[in-house]
């Protein structure tokens, strides 16, 4: 996933989580040492601006945001006042560049919170919500700023600018309108408030979200009972333990998603309905951590701001800006799905079913019904005897720095022609993250990678990527881009074994990092993946096809110990298994996006209390045909943070995305597959434009044509009823 896109007016990094207020600078250090001097109040002197993260303290923040703040105040405040008319040179171009301080300040503490979060910047999270708030609505609000962007729109195409600088306009015009620059005094005062308390909110949510994945992981009091993990997992489990004091115990972390891990593996039923029901209780437990009331609260609010802009629902407002363009179209792709998911995820469960009645029967004890703590663990049965093979026969071929060197590297070099050098002189923030130099083919330095691989207490669930520098040539920046995944480390001495979800993840998000490192605008607005919500998955979807490429493949499973090469038999097996439980993987992320759709096509009025949230989620999924018991929702409304950030009603955005995806992958196995050629035109044409061009307009460019949804179809092993099917090329 992406980190949220910025106003243009307030600079990329602002639209991430908001801050909060850190203590007051220390006193001056004793006369021997020289006083601390805050790095983040001037660009860093490492290369492309690298944060120096040895230098920068968590004190440093507060000034430097304070400062930032001040500064971007009064470099609009000088951009508004201008008595000369209002030019793209002395409008636009000055907005572009200020906040600077503010941005670069923000990039560091908004990545570290996700990425490294501790109590100090947690604080700081909390108490620089509202002020960053009212400070992009000082700026957003701002009539005599908005009126000089309205008379550079109103003959923007009479202003002889180029494509870039007119899309630039236009993004201005549409952010100030839709922050509200058009409502009365009396409404502005509205929208300000609603803007501060859902940042609070925002902040409350996040911050419940990892407490609560911490405090839910579960405790095991033997060995015994974690039958099916292997001997590295056991290990893994008891070192966990062991740092919360529970020595002679056994933890099992949790991810951020409702299915975990481990219950694929373990034999114990018992500990998996535990490791089950543990998941799904996050954030509705009634204790401190409890989400339920933050989220009503937001969705009401946000209801209310849709219709204070002009809009009848939150979802209205969102999709007026992406490419779907409104409810409709969205209601319409997903209802076409759902039926066809659920039937083939009901299909799957008779298979299961079945192998659940033969085994107990063969053991001669009573069978028992199929239920969402069994499903991995059956799946991944039924997989073995179908196809011969299972996860842990994978994971010694998988080494994860060498799916990263190997395999991510490999593909792009074979691809793009890029080099790839790891850098160890470069400070990180967790001496575990890998920071590597990115060069074109023809050796000129394009951006600096960063790798956080590993999962932690102190880390956000899920997997991401993001950037502390984007690329602009107006600002003369090149890109500093990095990925966040949650492998857990392995006990000390071994070696960290992927998962195939781990990898396909891999490749993904870095389809990400290589969108915002081939990014070649003017205008940072316009850089990476400043584009529409349900297009920004699309390039790193496009990038999972070469974790599985045969040439690719080959070049990094291999196993950790020989070096020998994953068997070709092996290969054949896991390929001939590609679409094998695709039922339950589209169901239950079908579910998570159609709640997510009808939570915020509701009205004011219309959104629950907090005691009816869990009742309306069921009530969606039962109305939808989605509520089949063994596939649960992906994410749960109180730890759906997807929701809570840049996707409300937006994460109908992956499948969405899927659809230009699977296109895209059809266009490159008829040109060839793995060529320089081919990746020098999907870098030219597509990853290099950033927002500067119409998305939808950059895909056709591509492919030649509109999208068509059957390429997905297949790819999952979907049937729609013919009366259901789309025209042959319509929108996704």
């Amino acid at each position: 996933m992406r980190k949220s896109l910025a106003l243009a007016a307030t600079a990329a990094a602002l639209s991430a989580s908001p801050l909060a207020q850190a203590q007051q600078p220390p006193a001056a250090a004793a006369s021997v040492q020289p006083a601390h001097q805050n790095p983040l109040l001037k660009p860093s002197p490492l290369p492309l601006q690298y944060p120096a993260f040895d230098q920068i303290r968590d004190e440093d923040f507060a000034p430097a945001l304070d400062q930032g703040m001040s500064e971007q105040l009064a470099e609009m405040a000088a951009i508004a006042s201008d008595p000369e008319p209002a030019t793209f040179e002395n409008t636009i171009v000055p907005m572009e560049r200020s906040g600077r301080l503010l941005a670069r300040t923000s990039a560091v503490l908004f990545n570290l919170l996700g990425a490294d979060a501790n109590p100090a910047r947690l604080k700081l999270q909390a108490a620089y919500a509202a002020k960053l708030a009212q400070h992009r609505d000082a700026i957003s609000l701002n009539p005599r700023l908005f009126a000089r962007i309205q008379a550079l729109f109103d003959k923007r195409q009479q202003l002889g600018v180029d494509g870039e600088a007119q899309r630039l306009i236009e993004r201005y015009h549409s952010n100030f309108v839709r922050a509200g620059a058009q409502l009365d005094e009396a409404q502005k005062t509205r929208i300000k408030a609603i803007n501060i308390e859902m940042a609070e909110l925002g902040a409350r949510f996040n911050q419940n979200v990892l407490a609560e994945v911490n405090a839910s992981a579960v405790v095991v009091d033997t060995a015994a009972e974690l039958a099916g993990l292997s001997a590295t997992e056991i290990a893994e489990a008891a070192a966990a333990a062991k740092a919360r004091g529970l020595d002679g115990k056994y933890v099992i972390a949790l991810l951020n998603t409702t299915t975990q891990p481990g219950l694929a593996q373990l034999q114990n039923r018992a500990l998996r309905e535990r490791l089950y029901k543990a998941s799904i209780a996050r954030g509705s437990r009634g204790n401190e951590f409890d989400n339920t009331a933050i989220v009503a609260r937001t969705a009401r609010l946000r209801a209310e701001r849709a219709q204070l802009l002009g809009f009848a629902t939150h979802a209205d407002f969102v999709l007026k800006e992406e490419t779907a363009k409104n409810t409709a179209a969205v209601n319409g792709m997903l209802g076409q799905l759902a039926p066809a998911a659920v039937a083939a995820a009901r299909r799957e469960a008779a298979e299961l079913q079945a192998m659940i009645h033969r085994e107990q029967a063969a053991a001669k004890q009573p069978s028992f019904r199929l239920e969402a703590w069994d499903w991995g663990f059956y799946a991944e049965k039924l997989r073995s005897r179908q196809y011969g093979f299972d996860e842990s026969q994978l994971k010694p071929y998988l080494e994860m720095k060498t799916v990263l060197e190997r395999g991510v590297f490999h593909a792009a070099s074979q691809l793009y022609g890029l080099s790839f050098k790891q850098r160890r002189d470069l400070p990180v923030y967790h001496p575990s993250v890998l920071v590597y130099d990115v060069y074109n083919a023809d050796g000129s330095h394009l951006a600096l990678f960063m790798a956080d691989l590993y999962a932690r207490p102190s880390k956000r669930g899920g997997a991401w990527a993001t950037s502390y520098v984007g690329q602009s040539k107006l600002l003369d920046t090149k890109p500093v881009a990095a990925i966040h995944l949650n492998v857990p480390p392995p006990a000390e001495g071994q070696p960290t074994l992927m998962s195939w979800d781990e990898v396909n993840t891999l490749f993904h998000e870095f389809g990400h990092a290589l969108h915002g490192m081939f990014s070649d605008v003017q205008y940072p607005s316009l850089a990476g993946t400043a584009v529409p919500r349900d297009f920004v998955e699309y390039p790193s979807q496009v990038n999972e096809m070469w974790a599985d490429w045969p040439s690719v493949l080959a070049n990094y499973a291999r196993h950790y110990q020989s070096g020998d090469p994953m068997p070709q038999s092996l290969l054949d097996k896991m390929a001939a298994a590609r679409k094998f439980d695709q039922g339950y993987a589209t169901a239950s992320y079908l579910s998570a996006a159609i709640v997510d759709q009808r939570w915020h096509q509701l009205q004011p009025a219309q959104v629950p209390a907090a005691a009816d949230v869990m009742a309306f989620e069921a009530d969606v999924l039962k109305r939808e045909g989605l509520d089949f018991a063994p596939v649960p929702p992906r994410y749960r409304m109180p730890y759906f943070s997807h929701i809570m950030g840049g996707y409300a009603a937006g994460y109908y955005a992956y499948i969405w995305s899927e659809v230009l995806d699977a296109n895209t992958v059809d266009w490159f196995k008829q040109h060839g597959g793995l060529k320089r050629e081919n990746g020098d035109i999907f870098r030219a044409t597509l990853l290099s434009r950033g927002g500067s061009e119409d998305a939808l307009q950059l895909f056709n460019k591509l492919t030649g044509h509109a999208p068509q949804i059957e390429p997905l179809l297949e790819r999952r092993g979907l049937t729609i009823a013919p009366e259901a099917k789309p025209a042959k090329a319509a929108q996704p």
